[in-house]
């Protein structure tokens, strides 16, 4: 078994409201930062697992993103997967 590290990176689809990111918008647009066009807020991951090679454990992320990590009706995710960490 080797060991794995995924790093996954959840956003919001962008047809959903981010009030969030709107509201972080408009502070750096009043701030110093008026090119500032848009934030969009999500959610970063890391996890280790262990799994017999690279393809068995990046379904396994998959499938933990799609079943248990996000929210597929409102939310978007990639993920990174690196052996031996």
């Amino acid at each position: 078994m080797t060991a794995y590290r995924a790093e996954i990176f959840i956003t919001l689809k962008p047809s959903v409201l981010d009030p969030a990111g709107t509201a972080i918008t408009k502070g750096l647009q009043q701030q110093q930062y008026p090119g500032v066009q848009e934030v969009r807020i999500g959610k970063y991951i890391e996890l280790t697992l262990t799994a017999a090679d690279a393809s068995t454990a990046h379904a396994q992320v998959e499938q933990m993103c799609q079943e248990v990590l996000t929210n597929p009706v409102i939310e978007t995710y990639r993920f990174t997967l690196e052996a031996g960490r």
